[in-house]
């Protein structure tokens, strides 16, 4: 069963930067398409940031150049850096993959926490 897995979530202070890694049983690297989305109670989950196998990157606009998505397939790694985090960045994160004609898979998600 193909997994994606979620770390480096927990709890940080208005301003501080975080950093979210996803990885698969199967190898980062057979996703075409990866991404972050998050959700926040109340909201609609919404897409953070996704990154192809071609190196082409989409943000969210709340994301105003705060954060940086990558990848790196031989360390079977994609990663989220989250920098100047918000009380509004609180929610839900999860990763996202698309393995071509096979479908799409989701993390179990992390939550990340932005308290004083």
């Amino acid at each position: 069963q193909i997994q994606l897995v979620e770390s480096g979530g927990g709890l940080v202070r208005p301003g501080d930067s975080l950093t979210l890694s996803c990885s698969s049983n199967v190898g980062i690297f057979r996703f075409n398409l990866l991404g972050w989305y998050r959700q926040a109670p109340g909201n609609q989950r919404e897409l953070v940031a996704s990154i192809d196998n071609d190196g082409i990157i989409n943000y969210g606009d709340f994301v105003r150049g705060r954060f940086t998505i990558s990848r790196d397939n031989t360390k079977n790694g994609m990663y989220l850096q989250m920098t100047s985090v918000e009380p509004e960045d609180t929610a839900v994160y999860s990763c996202y993959g698309r393995l071509g004609v096979y479908g799409h898979w989701w993390g179990q998600g992390i939550q990340v926490t932005v308290s004083s």
